[in-house]
């Protein structure tokens, strides 16, 4: 497995993080357990969840999932680099007021507490805000973050879903404060969704933030199996699958050609960008997971790199070269 620094922190993940979203809603407790053993032996060191994850009506439950699995032992907690992520609403009647998603130093504290509680760990190395919250003030927030980091329970903080200027202005901020401020930004990112080559990936690069894309595969678009009728699909998903057939065919030709799965070469492009990280991947099931270790050995060249600029054309040049005479 291959390492890289997270952003301007010291600390090392792996190049592929494991995404835990389906643990709970799609995948069972003992098959979650078995993707994670694996994840470690195959040097994933990197695990990604959030405390709203676990499907309708039981927000925590995945973060749950972890916890028990950490709680069997094997230093199976020292030996991951856990995120998980704050702002949605976690229907805790205690909340009262401050039950809708958002962030406040209230809520970071109390949704903190909660997910260290469901994890079964005392710490977490990066914690990240699912959203943003025009309504909080840097002020605020960099506060609250602050007194959770001297006092040990977060190593790292991240963003979710931030705008390029989002970024740059946190940035601000915490310098005025002399806090090292973000070290990543999760974003939605994939050869279908290269909007963030216009701002995002260049003020992520340039403020030494990793980004940590999420959706590579487009929610299953770039798997391989999209082209495939289902009588399970639904019909917008089945909508979304023919406005785009014409460039998932000539993807798939591509990846034949080069004898590689679609799965693997969507990760490996993603992983290309020298601005990211690690994609997250979020397998259902551990035949999934051992499908997508493949992307960090792949190598696209020069020639691939340019069909595939042809098949999923990008948004233009970031600005301010855009915005050039």
């Amino acid at each position: 497995m291959q390492y890289t620094y997270l952003g301007r922190s010291g600390l090392k993940v792996s190049r592929i993080c494991l995404g835990t979203m389906n643990f709970g809603p799609e995948t069972e407790e003992k098959d979650a357990f078995r993707i994670m053993d694996t994840a470690l032996e195959e040097g994933v060191n990197f695990f990604d969840t959030a405390n709203v994850y676990g499907g309708s009506g039981n927000r925590g439950r995945t973060e749950e999932i972890i916890g028990r699995w950490f709680a069997q032992g094997g230093s199976r907690r020292e030996k991951v680099v856990l995120a998980t992520k704050v702002y949605g609403t976690m229907d805790d009647p205690n909340d009262g007021p401050n039950t809708a998603g958002g962030l406040s130093a209230y809520k970071i504290r109390r949704h903190l507490e909660g997910s260290l509680r469901r994890l079964q760990t005392d710490y977490v190395e990066l914690y990240q805000m699912h959203h943003v919250d025009r309504n909080a003030s840097w002020d605020e927030l960099w506060g609250a973050f602050e007194v959770h980091v001297q006092a040990g329970k977060i190593g790292y903080v991240g963003a979710s879903n931030f705008a390029g200027w989002h970024l740059a202005i946190a940035q601000s901020e915490a310098k005025a404060r002399k806090f090292l401020g973000l070290v990543s930004e999760q974003h939605k990112y994939s050869l279908l969704t290269r909007q963030p080559e216009l701002e995002v990936l260049p003020a992520a690069q340039s403020l030494g933030i990793g980004v940590i894309p999420w959706s590579p595969l487009a929610g299953g678009l770039l798997g391989g199996n999209a082209l495939h009728s289902s009588n399970t699909r639904s019909s917008r998903s089945q909508e979304t699958v023919e406005r785009h057939r014409p460039q998932l065919e000539l993807f798939s030709k591509l990846c034949r050609e080069i004898g590689e799965r679609e799965d693997t070469v969507a990760l490996a492009w993603v992983l290309s960008h020298p601005a990211t990280t690690a994609p997250i991947i979020g397998p259902r099931t551990l035949e999934q997971f051992e499908n997508s270790l493949r992307a960090v050995e792949v190598t696209l060249d020069q020639e691939v790199l340019a069909k595939l600029h042809e098949i999923f054309p990008g948004p233009g040049k970031p600005a301010p070269e855009a915005y050039a005479w």
